[in-house]
């Protein structure tokens, strides 16, 4: 099996994730899973996609995220490792995948600062006198 590869997004998190079939290896900057995500709950995020199509443990996964959160790359890796499995068998895991909702990217942005206030919708305090 090539590898295949795949770009997954969230919020400002870019995950660039290449599977290739394997020992269920994932390596993330150079770093292992449980080194680079320490909590249980972004671990979990990450092997959504293989927990559910029952792949868990089959294939090895490469991974380059850059920029967000913490929270925001576990859900940009997990949109990519789903994208990825897609494109190596598309018949047996996409229909899966999307009714979990794995292949959708979540569009939400913050939303910018307007000049003349603190944030995007907080006004400063308004002073009658």
């Amino acid at each position: 099996m090539k590898v295949v590869n795949a770009l997954g997004r969230r919020k400002s998190a870019v995950a660039r994730v290449y599977v290739v079939a394997g020992k269920g290896n994932i390596t993330i900057n150079g770093r292992d899973l449980s080194e680079y995500f320490k909590e249980d709950a972004l671990r979990y995020i990450v092997n959504q996609p293989f927990e559910l199509t029952g792949t868990m443990g089959q294939f090895d996964v490469k991974a380059n995220l850059d920029g967000g959160g913490i929270k925001g790359q576990a859900e940009a890796m997990r949109l990519g490792i789903a994208r990825a499995l897609c494109e190596v068998d598309k018949e047996a895991y996409r229909s899966a995948l999307k009714a979990a909702g794995f292949l959708t990217r979540d569009a939400r942005e913050v939303e910018r600062k307007k000049p003349g206030q603190p944030g995007a919708r907080r006004r400063f305090q308004f002073s009658k006198r």
